[in-house]
């Protein structure tokens, strides 16, 4: 869809949504949500707050956390919303992002909330809603090829996947990183190094989106694709080819969470987008798509998504994942970029 032109230039992609001749007070928000996800959500909050006019500049999570770092010292956003928990945690780390208590968030899962507010702080970052990684297989090209469903991360490591399976690049897809973090955390860290170098030999490519994969595995340009489980199972209602799996070790989830940036001179309108953020509307609106929410009582089943969803997520560390990220993506790109698409 044109409205959502991949690009890190927002006027250039006109997903600036005009809300009236009158001045609106403007906001820049960087975000990583879904493009398709995208223009619903900010067509509601325009309907509720239509003297806010917003500036979205979209990409997927490491390349928006690249520009956010990038920009410390001189930022130019004011909110970051829809981008993933641990990124969020990073910019926190860096003295980033502003403490603000949206009102109404005493009601989501304390798990969606930063931590510090058990502390009496104002939360830093707010959740919205996680996903959860999953593989996207092809069933008509796995029949014609021979290859069969997986049912666990190994599987995938076996010969006759060999050239079959796509990935996100962690260190530009969130829901690569996701994988990358939740394999360590399953396995250690040498269990898991030793894990991907036996998937690499099997692997594609690797690819900058986290979605891709799932959609190549739909077009039939791979049999496996490593992707999320919303992408899959909105493949599946528009009737591709594919079916979700959910590896028997486990899976991997984050959250996208949101933020206002330290230094904003846009502070009323930011802190409206983080109250519209955080509301059971919202919550809804995130539920369309995603089957866990911040905002209890709100989640209603996802077609395709299994019903013990929660029971396959592993007991993920956001926090050290956080923490490890630059050092995990630098021996990643050492082993295995030679694969990667180029940007």
């Amino acid at each position: 869809m044109s409205f959502f032109t991949r690009t890190l230039v927002a006027s250039a992609i006109g997903l600036t949504l005009s809300t009236a001749a009158q001045a609106a007070t403007e906001l820049n928000v960087y975000t990583a949500v879904e493009a398709d996800d995208l223009q619903k959500y900010a067509e509601r909050f325009q309907q509720a707050h239509p003297d806010i006019e917003i500036n979205w500049v979209r990409d997927s999570t490491g390349v928006i956390t690249a520009r956010l770092l990038a920009e410390k010292d001189n930022p130019q956003a004011d909110v970051v919303w829809g981008l993933a928990a641990t990124s969020l945690l990073v910019l926190e780390d860096e003295g980033m992002l502003a403490r603000y208590a949206p009102e109404g968030v005493e009601a989501l899962d304390p798990k969606f909330v930063d931590p510090a507010i058990r502390e009496g702080k104002e939360p830093a970052w707010v959740g919205m809603d996680a996903w959860v990684a999953s593989l996207c297989y092809n069933t008509i090209e796995g029949e014609r090829l021979g290859v069969p469903k997986p049912s666990s991360w190994e599987d995938l490591t076996r010969p006759e996947y060999e050239g079959h399976v796509i990935m996100p690049n962690p260190s530009s897809s969130g829901t690569g990183y996701l994988d990358v973090a939740s394999w360590m955390q399953l396995w250690n860290e040498e269990g898991a190094w030793d894990y991907m170098d036996r998937l690499h030999q099997n692997i594609s490519r690797y690819t900058h989106s986290g979605s891709a994969p799932c959609n190549l595995a739909a077009s039939g340009e791979a049999v496996v694709g490593v992707s999320f489980a919303f992408r899959g199972a909105r493949l599946m209602s528009q009737g591709a080819p594919v079916e979700l799996v959910f590896p028997t070790e486990g899976v991997g989830w984050d959250m996208e969470a949101a933020a206002i940036i330290e230094g904003s001179d846009k502070r009323d309108a930011a802190e409206t987008l983080l109250d519209w953020a955080v509301t059971e509307e919202a919550n809804a609106l995130y539920n369309e798509g995603y089957a866990v929410v911040a905002y209890p009582g709100v989640a209603q089943p996802i077609d395709h998504y299994p019903a013990n969803i929660s029971d396959l997520m592993i007991d993920a560390d956001f926090n050290w994942a956080a923490n490890n990220r630059e050092r995990l993506l630098q021996e990643w790109q050492g082993r295995y970029d030679g694969k990667s698409d180029s940007q």
